[in-house]
């Protein structure tokens, strides 16, 4: 499997900007990783363990089952893309890079293809000038894609512009659905 993949899947860009738009102000919650980032990056859960609001933190070792936290049920344009995932879901959440911010080069664990869980990406807003690099390689993701990527090899973001980057986030369990999925994005179909 490559370290990244563009899945075949598009969403309505212009339906999730109009629902990021209309979130309060108070539901961001700064990252919990504090050490691996300059300027703002926040977060809003939409699926949490328990279905707690505030809660960002995806925990691998959690007992609590991940559920849909009441944001979610007023949003129905981020329902219908975790809708579009025929396979379970864990953490869900918007992910905010602001304008200025920086993500410092680091590793996730356990987030690989070969590790049975995803972390998948769909851009919301960006601008060019938002450099997002896996492995030493610069990946462009635009609005409304849907990508996979290995996050267990080194990454980083550098957001100069002066648009805060969204993306909504899904952790996947791989599942023969997906795996299908991964088989015909890989394959061109």
């Amino acid at each position: 499997m490559p370290d990244r993949l563009r899945l075949p899947f598009h969403f309505d860009a212009a339906s999730l900007q109009h629902e990021l738009a209309g979130l309060p102000a108070g539901v961001w919650v700064p990252h919990f990783n504090k050490r691996e980032y300059e300027g703002e990056w926040s977060g809003v859960p939409l699926r949490s363990i328990g279905g707690r609001d505030g809660h960002i933190y995806p925990d691998p070792t959690g007992r609590e089952r991940y559920a849909d936290t009441p944001l979610l049920s007023r949003c129905p344009a981020f329902r219908a893309v975790l809708a579009a995932f025929q396979c379970p879901v864990g953490s869900a959440r918007l992910l905010k890079l602001a304008a200025g911010a920086h993500i410092r080069e680091h590793t996730d664990y356990n987030l690989g293809y070969a590790d049975g869980e995803v972390r998948l990406h769909v851009p919301i807003t960006t601008h060019p000038d938002v450099a997002f690099f896996l492995a030493g390689e610069r990946v462009v993701l635009q609005p409304g894609e849907c990508w996979y990527l290995d996050f267990n090899r080194p990454h980083r973001v550098d957001n100069p512009s002066d648009t805060d980057r969204v993306h909504l986030v899904l952790d996947c369990e791989v599942n023969d659905w997906l795996r299908d999925v991964f088989a015909g994005a890989l394959h061109g179909a």
